[in-house]
């Protein structure tokens, strides 16, 4: 008996993943080639590949084949860097995670918000909890505000003008205005702070990473109950935040005297 097709199946989109695999294993297909190994019909294999076309995951070359574009690259290198940035960020992450005993996390930024690659988790049995692969907002996050600081004007701007800032915890800033304000202060000070804005009791302490180009597109941060992290001790944390990401974007090749000329 045929297995019970799932109910979410998209079958147009499966296929068009199947053109994809395809390619990427044939290198250059005709219309008439790729209806063949999916036993599909030609015009139906062609529509497939000119929507892929117009999305820019396909190309068609010289010889009238059509083959895979650079794009795809470009979505496995952004995959690939997540991984290497998590082997790079562990050892000052772990340094972090010993000298406070409170979670420590890593965010990318991805363009709309805060996406956690990896965490060591405090010891204590009150503890933060952000799930690695969970996203958050970057106006109300410690991670976000500390990527968002440091924005090219323009995409901050682009952001901003999206973004509707909401209510999360007791604290957040749902003014845009103020919201620049605060990102100026950030930049200024070298590291954001989450004071219950993302949730009520929650406290984080976060500084921005450097790509060897000088662009932010990660940062670290300490988080814990708020009860643990009073204001007063914010500053302690955030030179040692501060520091443990100095020393992770110079391990990924950046150098502040030499991004500053020109």
């Amino acid at each position: 008996m045929a297995d019970k097709k799932k109910y979410y199946l998209i079958s147009s989109l499966q296929k068009g993943i199947h053109v994809l695999e395809l390619l990427a294993r044939h290198k250059a297909l005709t219309v008439s080639e790729v209806a063949t190994h999916l036993a599909s019909n030609r015009a139906a294999s062609h529509r497939f590949l000119a929507t892929l076309r117009d999305l820019g995951y396909v190309e068609k070359n010289e010889e009238g084949r059509y083959q895979l574009t650079f794009r795809m690259l470009e979505m496995g290198m952004q995959v690939t860097d997540r991984f290497e940035i998590r082997q790079t960020a562990r050892k000052y992450m772990q340094e972090l995670a010993t000298a406070f005993k409170e979670t420590v996390n890593l965010g990318v930024w991805d363009g709309s918000g805060i996406l956690h690659v990896d965490k060591i988790d405090s010891p204590e049995i009150l503890r933060i909890d952000a799930p690695v692969g969970s996203k958050a907002p970057a106006y109300c996050t410690a991670l976000g505000k500390a990527v968002l600081a440091h924005l090219p004007a323009d995409e901050l701007d682009a952001y901003l003008s999206r973004t509707r800032l909401s209510a999360h915890g007791p604290h957040t800033i749902v003014a845009k205005k103020e919201l620049r304000e605060e990102l100026r202060k950030t930049s200024a000070r070298g590291y954001a702070v989450d004071n219950e804005e993302l949730a009520s009791g929650l406290r984080c302490v976060a500084a921005p990473v450097f790509d060897h180009s000088g662009h932010v597109r990660y940062a670290l941060s300490i988080s814990c109950p708020s009860m643990r992290l009073k204001m007063k001790d914010v500053k302690k944390v955030a030179a040692a935040v501060k520091a443990a990401c100095q020393d992770l974007s110079a391990r990924l090749g950046f150098h502040p005297d030499e991004s500053a000329v020109g």
